[in-house]
């Protein structure tokens, strides 16, 4: 009876370890060829979909996820690799506006401003990849972010209908790193429960045409 006890009592503490594997694995494996950090290998795209985060730290100073992926989207344009951005991010409040700060700091970095389109409702990374198809019309798209990221919007774009690559952007390691990727876990488990109770986007709205 107590080894009984036991038994279960370890396939308990086990299952949700075994969830978080599992999840983490099926969508690296889905990303597989899809993922580029050379910009003479990945092929070309009309549209480069950044996905946002916030460009200050709760501390203060720049947010390196924030410079990275700005300086990964004005490397793809000017390579020739993308002819248009669309910002995807948060812009929850008039204090916190995600994809017009992305914006400035692009046309800062020499992309003219009638190359950059702006979702203002990318609230998570299933809203940012959904409305992409929806709401922008795209069938295919290269996604800008670091690698953990493009793994699970590539995942997500693909589940939902878009045919999606990634350039990655530089990752950031050290404790800060450490505390992205240990949350990452995590959101990929939330990622196949959105995807099994068909969680839809905060906001659809009227159709862009990225031209």
């Amino acid at each position: 009876m107590k080894k009984k006890i036991r038994i279960t009592f370890l396939s308990l503490l086990l299952l949700p370890v075994l969830v978080l594997l599992l999840c983490n694995l099926t969508i690296e494996f889905s990303s597989k060829g899809k993922l580029y950090s050379d910009l003479n290998e990945i092929p070309k795209n009309k549209v480069g979909l950044v996905l946002g985060t916030s460009r200050m730290l709760a501390e203060g100073g720049i947010n390196p996820y924030y410079a990275n992926r700005i300086n990964a989207t004005i490397s793809l344009y000017k390579a020739g690799k993308i002819d248009f951005v669309l910002v995807s991010g948060d812009n929850g409040s008039k204090y916190y506006n995600e994809p017009t700060t992305f914006k400035k700091d692009l046309i800062k970095g020499g992309i003219p401003e009638e190359k950059i389109y702006l979702d203002y409702a990318g609230f998570r990374t299933l809203d940012s990849m959904v409305r992409a198809k929806v709401i922008f019309g795209l069938d295919k798209v290269t996604v800008i972010s670091q690698e953990f990221h493009n793994e699970r919007a590539i995942y997500l774009a693909e589940k939902k209908g878009l045919s999606a690559i990634g350039y990655n952007a530089k990752d950031i390691s050290g404790s800060r790193g450490f505390k992205v990727h240990f949350r990452e876990y995590f959101a990929r488990v939330k990622v196949f429960l959105d995807l099994l109770l068909k969680t839809e986007p905060r906001f659809y709205g009227n159709t862009v045409e990225i031209e």
